[in-house]
């Protein structure tokens, strides 16, 4: 099942096993059970510490494998092959029961040993999903420490009469005690705030407590960590706030235009811009959104951000990185199918409507990647673009026009998004030609229309573009003074992340240069 390759490179990994792990195989007759079983052999021939064991129990979905430690009884539950994506998360797993250390702080930790009750999370997911393994990895970390918590990955390719019962249009779908909890990304903390309902409210009073910093990063895309980085490195107090680490990063599969890196993936990429921060001396503050942003009351005073959560950070400068979010066609019916049919990641939701026709709204780059990708999972796809023609490059749209399911529609405006009060139905649209309305039906919709930048938060406060972009000079000075801004929330023309690393380095050294320039607030106060 694994190659020799992976062979290596998990038996590396196995040597951090302390105490053992006994993998139980449930199977039935099919391939995917011969391949369930052939992996799970593959793993246990790397470790002496791991057994493997094949029971035959009616309630377990087949094929499914449970990682249990020997030590704790914690239980991992794996229904379908955890490969691609989630194989990271199968190795987590090993690591995680075999008494390898979680790499959570140790407040975190504490909290989910405290959870009272019992906790049975299901977590629907697609192999292709790069979102998926964040939520299962944070659920199976929970599951590892507390054993009143279990966590069970489920396939939905594999198991789509479950998919079809509980109405999954999206992944992840995670189920709590057979309701639906929570569905797309969601972190450990953001799990454990919806448990325990009071720690939101206990983090908010630890960062109003917080000392002022001489320089706070709003946002933890390319552009936050990169003026994170470089405004701890001149050995300034600074502090990063954001709602996540890698921003719309994380949304991107594939990237191959990052120079020096031939290849990665949005998440191991986030990954690697969270573990760099990290090395330095930087205060983060994750799980949080900016609400509002408030001048300082003279040039060199502390300016204030209010966050959702309700707390206050004072800082001296600002570097604002809050970055872009995929832009809504904003038509009738979206909101409510939205996860219901409507979708916004092919690679992500694109299992879930095999054999199903569906829709693509948009003919750029991402559209038609979107199309072609879409291609080879479903029945028939119908792209659908405003202009008069496709803006997507000649080669894209030449792979596009070659697949037999592929039909391209140009001067098409979507009016509604059409659904049975469950499930998308089909849509609706106006040939901007002839002004006539038609529909479409169809199972699911894929919106690729570009992205909207994130500076809502900022009306009023700081110069904007007609596009809602945050207006920048040449060191990423804004209107304000002290408040800098870098990536795709300004009016940089080229949304990209290695341009939105350098100018959040620009940001950073733009605020730097305002620090050393501009009297602290004491130093006002004595002159």
């Amino acid at each position: 099942m694994l190659d020799t390759n992976m062979k290596t490179q998990l038996q590396n990994y196995l040597q951090n096993l302390k105490t053992s792990v006994e993998l139980v195989v449930f199977l039935d007759d099919s391939n995917k059970s011969a391949e369930m079983e052939s992996l799970a052999n593959d793993i246990a021939s790397l470790s002496d510490k791991v057994s493997v064991a094949r029971a035959d129990n009616g309630n377990e979905r087949k094929p499914s494998m449970l990682v249990r430690s020997a030590a704790t009884g914690s239980e991992i539950r794996f229904a379908g092959l955890p490969m691609g994506h989630e194989f990271t998360s199968l190795v987590l797993a090993l690591l995680h029961s075999g008494g390898h250390p979680i790499k959570v702080d140790d407040s975190v930790a504490e909290q989910v040993k405290a959870l009272a009750g019992n906790y049975r999370f299901e977590t629907y997911v697609s192999l292709s999903c790069q979102n998926c393994p964040d939520v299962v990895q944070a659920l199976n970390i929970m599951s590892a420490l507390n054993p009143d918590i279990t966590n069970v990955m489920i396939d939905g390719a594999l198991f789509p009469k479950e998919v079809d019962e509980r109405k999954i249009m999206a992944v992840p779908s995670v189920y709590l005690n057979g309701e639906l909890f929570a569905q797309g990304r969601i972190s450990l903390q953001e799990i454990l705030n919806k448990l325990d309902t009071g720690a939101a409210a206990r983090q908010a009073e630890a960062i109003a407590e917080k000392a002022p910093f001489d320089v706070l990063v709003v946002g933890g895309g390319p552009a936050g960590a990169s003026a994170a980085i470089y405004s701890a490195r001149k050995g300034i107090r600074t502090g990063i706030v954001a709602d996540r680490f890698g921003g719309q990063v994380m949304d991107t599969v594939g990237i191959e235009n990052f120079i020096s890196v031939k290849a990665t993936e949005g998440p191991k990429l986030a990954a690697s811009l969270e573990e760099h921060v990290r090395d330095y001396d930087v205060d983060i503050m994750t799980q949080q959104r900016a609400s509002r942003v408030v001048a300082a009351e003279q040039v060199g005073d502390l300016i204030q951000v209010e966050l959702e959560s309700g707390a206050t950070l004072k800082s001296r400068s600002l570097v604002i990185g809050t970055g872009a979010r995929w832009r809504e066609m904003n038509v009738p019916g979206e909101q409510e199918y939205r996860g219901k049919g409507v979708a916004y990641c092919p690679h992500c939701d694109g299992p879930l409507f095999k054999g199903k026709k569906v829709a693509v709204i948009g003919g750029g780059n991402s559209g038609i990647e979107a199309a072609i990708d879409l291609a080879g999972i479903v029945e028939h796809v119908t792209v659908l673009e405003f202009d008069s023609k496709l803006r997507a490059d000649e080669v894209l749209q030449r792979k596009a026009r070659s697949m037999g399911n592929i039909d391209i529609i140009t001067e098409a405006l979507t009016t509604e998004v059409l659904g049975n009060g469950e499930k998308v139905t089909g849509l609706r649209y106006t040939d901007r030609a002839t002004d006539n309305s038609d529909t479409i039906e169809l199972s699911g919709i894929f919106v690729q229309i570009g992205l909207v930048p994130n500076a809502e938060f900022l009306k009023g406060t700081l110069e904007l573009s007609p596009r809602g972009e945050i207006i920048i000079g040449a060191q990423g000075e804004t209107s304000l003074p002290g408040v800098f801004a870098a990536g795709d929330v300004t009016t940089a023309p080229y949304k990209q992340i290695i341009i939105a690393m350098g100018s959040g380095a620009t940001a950073a050294l733009g605020a730097f240069d305002y620090l050393i320039r501009t009297p602290e607030p004491q130093q006002q106060e004595a002159a």
